[in-house]
């Protein structure tokens, strides 16, 4: 049976696939408005900014710590480098929680979008859950092929949303409009609610961490990976800061939360209705719906990879760690996330939820506090592994780590042996690591509103809280004897 996957991506593509995940257009369009509402003050702009310094400093670490951790699966791996097996593996199971819920959320609201899209143009009104299913079937032929058909899908889509936002921000620029300094000031970002701006803000990066997941389709991982998260994170970061204070000096610093709060899904296409042109407004409504499909495939790819992962692992049944034969892509594991996605699609239907209200609110509530929770549990695993040097970061419950015999047989080709982590990658994946706590706790204060209601909170808790328990509590059944094999031949050309 073939073992390697197409090693053909390089920094742009994997770039490509992560920004694709973290949805430019639709966050401009769509969580702008949020941090001006929910943050009650125009200081949007230096809330994206804290996110991005936050996530720069967690990726010091997160990069630093790649040539140790020669496997695909991202948070898990990590985790199950740096704090043993146990903790790895309630990792990767709130992981493949997370990214479902995250992209069963986006699917069903793709519906709703193109929906609304078909009929603005043609008049055609056909059900959300009926064109829900159309997109469900595309993703899966897509993640079933090779990873290039995915990332020139992403690349195209991709280069187009970038396109309109920046086409809004040199319009907002050409308009004559003031530009203000307040939405850099601490005092305005202070002035309302900054905890909720700056959740909805971090949730605007989701997605750049999948650079660590594609690292067995990568050419170099070694080089690319690192390049890949700094570069990601800085084209996100730069672009949100400068189109978020862009949009508040477009719309004016006196109205700009009053226009939110008034119509948060249609005030950037006026903007941009007002500032380049009506035509590029109708552009913009057809580019949030591909920009939620590209997010869609993006996670679909990243749920596929985790569950490709585990399969190699002995973790979940081994068939999932198959590639095609001849398409070298990990198509059995992508038809088990179109399946399981198809599911809970299904029984959100059945069960009559909103796909906006409440698929999409409650759903991508579960799956943010999972994937931040996952990021504060890598920062930690980071700063014992470096701190304790590689050789000694094995599992806390005295099983080697996931990479530990590729690193110590140097199978991996990583020269993985290095002492510990410098003093500098210690403090600011310290640092980065307490941000993300705080975003954790904020999240979690917060969660009511996110999901509206205290019940729903605490089911959804309940929930992440006994998954990761289930990951945490299963059996070895071998699987660490051969990880460090399987997880070595990742990494050879």
């Amino acid at each position: 049976m073939e073992r390697e996957l197409t090693r053909t991506l390089g920094v742009s593509g994997i770039v490509l696939m992560v920004v694709a995940a973290a949805a430019p257009i639709t966050v401009v369009v769509a969580n702008f408005p949020i941090i001006l509402m929910s943050a009650e003050s125009v200081g949007a702009p230096l809330m994206v900014l804290a996110a991005t310094v936050i996530l720069l400093l967690f990726s010091v670490g997160y990069t630093w710590m790649t040539p140790h951790v020669p496997d695909a699966g991202a948070f898990y791996a990590y985790v199950h480098r740096g704090l043993g097996r146990r903790a790895g593996l309630g990792t990767a199971a709130i992981a493949l929680l997370s990214y479902l819920l995250l992209t069963v959320s986006m699917t069903c609201y793709l519906g709703v979008q193109a929906g609304n899209l078909l009929a603005a143009f043609t008049g055609i009104e056909l059900p959300w859950w009926l064109i829900t299913a159309v997109m469900l079937l595309i993703v899966g032929l897509l993640g079933y092929r090779k990873i290039d058909l995915s990332a020139q899908v992403l690349g195209v889509v991709l280069v187009l949303e970038i396109i309109a936002v920046v086409a809004l921000d040199v319009g907002v620029l050409a308009s004559g409009r003031e530009l203000t300094a307040a939405p850099f000031s601490l005092t305005e970002a202070l002035s309302g609610a900054p905890g909720l701006g700056l959740l909805f803000a971090f949730l605007g990066f989701f997605g750049f961490e999948a650079t660590a997941v594609f690292r067995g389709e990568a050419r170099d991982p070694l080089r690319t990976i690192p390049r890949a998260t700094y570069i990601a994170v800085l084209l996100i970061g730069v672009l949100y800061t400068v189109s978020s204070w862009l949009v508040v000096s477009g719309l004016g610093e006196g109205r700009a939360v009053a226009a939110s709060v008034a119509d948060p899904d249609g005030v950037i296409v006026a903007l941009a209705r007002e500032v380049v042109g009506p035509i590029v407004a109708d552009v913009v409504q057809v580019l949030v719906v591909t920009s939620m499909f590209a997010c869609m495939l993006a996670f679909h790819n990243i749920v596929t990879r985790y569950l490709f992962t585990l399969g190699r692992r002995g973790v979940l049944p081994v068939s999932l760690g198959a590639v095609h034969p001849t398409r070298r892509a990990p198509s059995h594991a992508s038809l088990w996330v179109s399946g399981l996605t198809t599911a809970i699609v299904l029984v959100s239907v059945v069960a009559m939820l909103d796909p906006v209200t409440q698929i999409y609110t409650w759903y991508s509530g579960a799956g943010a506090v999972g994937v931040i929770l996952m990021m504060a549990l890598t920062s930690v695993a980071v700063v014992r592994f470096g701190s304790s040097g590689p050789d000694s970061a094995a599992g806390a419950d005295g099983v080697a780590g996931a990479g530990g015999s590729a690193v110590a047989d140097g199978s991996a080709g990583t020269g993985g042996l290095g002492g510990r982590a410098p003093v500098a990658v210690l403090l600011a994946t310290g640092l980065g690591g307490l941000g993300l706590i705080g975003v954790l706790a904020l999240s979690l204060a917060n969660f009511p509103l996110l999901v509206e209601g205290t019940s729903v909170a605490v089911v959804c808790g309940a929930i992440l809280v006994v998954v990761f328990a289930a990951g945490f509590l299963v059996p070895s059944r071998g699987l660490d004897s051969r990880a460090g094999a399987e997880a070595g031949s990742l990494d050879r050309s």
